[in-house]
């Protein structure tokens, strides 16, 4: 999990995300050179990035157990998948192996796939959220938006208090997979 940094110990809303796992970690508010995330309303976070590959080979990214497992999370975590149901309705469950040793289990479905354009993955455990990667065709690539909403405000304000650069490690390491997937290694 990400240090404390700054934050009051007895903030209850850190305390809470002490139960965490990293992925929820994956929606860190922040400028970068390479992308833009930001808060859009109090509940929901958005990040966003033109990637260097098709709609149809990001959607393979995820589409695929093995290719999906090698880069979803924050740099330095592996992920080993019990149930991976690429279909509406279908169930995703996996656990998280993080750099300290630990793991941390994650339930999830695939609320609505639509090929080569957009995901919609609730995530059904603490703190849930409905996660949606829209992808739109741009002349350098793929514009990627990656949007969380939350049930709350406050859930949404205690995750970007913590996420650090999860998010932008995350897609960071899908360009890796692709790049790596697109050379044959």
């Amino acid at each position: 999990m990400v240090a404390d940094k700054g934050l009051e110990s007895d903030d209850q809303s850190v305390k809470s995300l002490m139960k965490w796992s990293p992925c929820h970690l994956l929606c860190g508010i922040q400028q970068t050179d390479i992308g833009v995330s930001v808060m859009i309303e109090e509940r929901t976070l958005r990040t966003s990035r033109v990637l260097p590959f098709s709609p149809k080979e990001i959607y393979g990214a995820f589409a695929s157990a093995d290719l999906l497992a090698s880069w979803w999370g924050p740099e330095g975590f592996s992920n080993t998948f019990e149930i991976f149901e690429f279909t509406t309705g279908g169930r995703w469950k996996f656990v998280m192996h993080g750099p300290d040793g630990k793991s941390y289990l994650n339930e999830s479905f695939f609320k609505e796939l639509v090929p080569d354009s957009r995901i919609v993955i609730h995530h059904d455990c603490p703190p849930n959220f409905r996660l949606t990667i829209e992808l739109t065709p741009e002349k350098e690539g793929t514009d990627l938006i990656w949007e969380q909403v939350f049930e709350d405000a406050e859930t949404a304000q205690a995750v970007k208090q913590r996420a650090g650069t999860a998010n932008e490690q995350n897609i960071d390491r899908l360009i890796a997979a692709l790049s790596k997937a697109a050379h044959g290694a």
